[in-house]
């Protein structure tokens, strides 16, 4: 296996003569080649990922893909992408089945849901969360249809409603004596024809019932780049 590597690191800078120790493969985005007692030895970076250079990316020198100019023509991939549930190569950042605002974070294959927040979308070309302009292909939450960037009554609810912003919807409650007037869809000072002024007394069940199935925004920042807290080591090319 070493004599291997040495014979395929011919067209290559040795490792061992350089200060790092450690030098992209020349045809190959997901190889790379390290000085080991002496001796070359060709590496694979983790399923997904491509050599970035020692002490950068996510993990052992390897990031993803699409972060930098990493893995310019003629280079390739030459490593088949292994999927899982969710995941269509081991490491990486991937769309979500069937949300717009929702993506996933893949890291040794497990999975983990991300939420876009403030109204942005998620961006498969940038992946990453982005303005709902930049985003081709979603459809806008059902309480958003005829308004993108309007408000919509919260069931009977006196002070709460729904704020569409780029066409998904936000909780909001009007300010401390306001009610929300269904007919000019703002907060206003009562009486409406709905309301009158705001009391402490527990809202209706049925406002409960549809703020429980609300959509749900995190108040934490979206996580665009999953760093992932274990670093594996990559597997040695046999």
């Amino acid at each position: 296996m070493a004599s291997v590597a040495l014979m395929s690191c011919a067209q290559v800078e040795d490792p061992c003569k350089m200060k790092s120790r450690v030098t992209a493969d020349d045809k190959y985005c997901d190889k790379y080649w390290e000085c080991e007692n002496g001796q070359a030895v060709q590496y694979d970076c983790p399923n997904g990922l491509v050599f970035a250079g020692k002490h950068r990316g996510v993990t052992e020198g390897c990031d993803y893909p699409w972060r930098s100019n990493y893995c310019e023509y003629p280079k390739v991939q030459i490593n088949h992408p292994i999927g899982t549930e969710h995941c269509d190569w081991l490491y990486g950042i991937f769309g979500h089945e069937t949300s717009c605002t929702r993506y996933w974070t893949c890291w040794n294959g497990t999975a983990t849901e991300q939420l876009c927040i403030g109204g942005l979308l998620y961006n498969e070309n940038a992946h990453s969360c982005d303005w709902p302009e930049n985003v081709e292909g979603c459809q806008k939450h059902p309480l958003c249809n005829e308004d993108a960037n309007g408000n919509v009554p919260l069931g009977k609810s006196c002070n709460r409603y729904w704020q569409c912003q780029g066409g998904y919807p936000r909780l909001q409650r009007c300010p401390a004596m306001l009610v929300f007037d269904r007919r000019s869809l703002r907060c206003v000072v009562p009486p409406t024809e709905d309301c009158e002024a705001p009391t402490t007394t527990a809202p209706p069940p049925e406002e409960e019932q549809e703020v429980k199935h609300a959509p749900h925004i995190s108040k934490r920042p979206p996580n665009d780049f999953h760093d992932g807290s274990v670093r594996p080591r990559p597997q040695q090319r046999n």
